[in-house]
């Protein structure tokens, strides 16, 4: 692998926590910055920012070239109801996007990896720097799920594995062996929203990667904040596909889900 690397960086902190671990072995990380929000925090591990829209892809590509970038690694979220609200797109973006059937998520990035692979531009799996946010299977809390529970989300976690397969969405909330939400373009925290106000307290969440998940882009990715939503609105349980699922703040999600009685579990 050559020690100069390209991050494509969406929102969060996930392109933060990779950065810090690819410099931290010796990677020099060159960011092609997506969203503001992480971009301070982005400099402390990172040579150069440049900071484009999702749509100026003629930009990023002439800025790998530049800079001689042969590897990139794409982390991050990146909304993709961009392309519904008065998207800023290139020219080179809008070929891309009219050669494509369908625009879901795999549509999307396998396009975008195509167009760097024309230009001998390969893309890292995303576990490469970040395989310490894996889980094994288990308990992640005190609480473990109950026999209802237990049946919510085997029934939770073949229909999003399902969703996964059409590449729809990764979440799905159910409660009495009722799907009460799926996610789609609105995200998971919208999607638990939804779903938890159509429930009574006690929903459960559950988020998988997709059957044939493609490790160099969209590995499914919770938070604190997964269980803040939930929280607020009524969820109970959040379970997770074992070693498939990114846990970001880790620590803090268990101490958040003990103190407020929460199953969190990895299956």
């Amino acid at each position: 692998m050559s020690k100069k690397i390209g991050l494509i960086a969406g929102d969060g902190e996930l392109p933060v926590k990779l950065s810090r671990t690819a410099k931290n072995c010796g990677f020099e990380v060159v960011a092609i910055s997506l969203a503001p929000n992480n971009r301070r925090l982005l400099s402390n591990y990172c040579s150069k920012i440049y900071p484009y829209g999702p749509g100026e892809i003629q930009k990023i590509l002439d800025t790998l070239a530049n800079e001689n970038i042969t590897q990139v690694s794409f982390i991050g979220k990146v909304h993709k109801g961009l392309l519904l609200r008065n998207p800023r797109l290139d020219s080179m973006a809008i070929t891309l996007l009219k050669t494509m059937k369908k625009l879901n998520d795999d549509a999307i990035m396998l396009g975008v990896v195509d167009a760097l692979n024309k230009r001998n531009v390969s893309v890292l799996d995303q576990t490469i720097f970040l395989k310490e946010l894996l889980v094994a299977k288990g308990v992640l809390g005190k609480y473990e799920p109950n026999e209802h529970q237990k049946l919510d989300i085997e029934y939770g976690f073949t229909t999003a594995k399902d969703m996964g397969g059409l590449d729809i969405g990764q979440s799905v909330v159910v409660q009495d062996k009722m799907i009460l939400a799926v996610e789609a373009i609105e995200g998971t925290d919208r999607a638990i929203e939804r779903g938890c106000r159509l429930g009574n307290s006690g929903t459960v969440v559950v988020k998988v990667s997709k059957p044939n998940q493609d490790l160099r882009f969209d590995i499914p990715t919770v938070g604190l904040n997964t269980l803040k939503t939930m929280k607020k609105f009524g969820g109970k349980v959040l379970a997770i596909e074992a070693e498939k699922t990114f846990i970001v703040q880790k620590e803090e999600m268990i101490k958040f889900a003990d103190k407020h009685k929460m199953v969190f579990i990895a299956v």
